[in-house]
């Protein structure tokens, strides 16, 4: 991660309280994640340049209380002003049941759906691939 920052380029985007580093969003042009291409499940759906939210982490203390919805916007934010159209998103869907902190670290999709996500291809059960369309201003 170091030598990201070191690099100049910008991996996401934090969430502070009280002066605290609280929230992690990893945000980025989807050519940053690769891996994304390896997966059959996340593999690109069309040839639409799409920004990638990939990861949350959000403090114990500040977990339950609407972060990941704050970083969510606020990483749409981001993506908007370097120019993106879409940004995608790849939650997991925990079915009901109560997920360790961990399990949780690419989002759910309810907290894309509140932050203006539609789903765009399911390749898996539990886990969609969704998509916010950034609007012309």
């Amino acid at each position: 991660m170091k030598r990201i920052v070191d690099s100049g380029h910008v991996p996401g985007i934090l969430a502070y309280a009280d002066g605290n580093s609280v929230g992690w969003c990893s945000v980025a042009n989807r050519e940053a994640y690769p891996v994304l291409e390896r997966s059959w499940t996340l593999k690109r759906i069309d040839d639409k340049p799409v920004w990638s939210v990939v990861c949350f982490f959000a403090a114990r203390p500040f977990r339950g209380k609407g972060l990941m919805t704050s970083l969510l916007k606020a990483a749409i934010g981001h993506a908007r002003n370097h120019g993106a159209k879409v940004v995608e998103g790849y939650p997991v869907e925990p079915a009901g049941r109560r997920m360790s902190g961990s399990e949780g670290f690419t989002g759910v999709t309810s907290t894309f759906k509140k932050a203006g996500f539609v789903e765009a291809l399911r390749r898996s059960p539990g886990r969609p691939i969704m998509r916010y369309f950034v609007p012309d201003v």
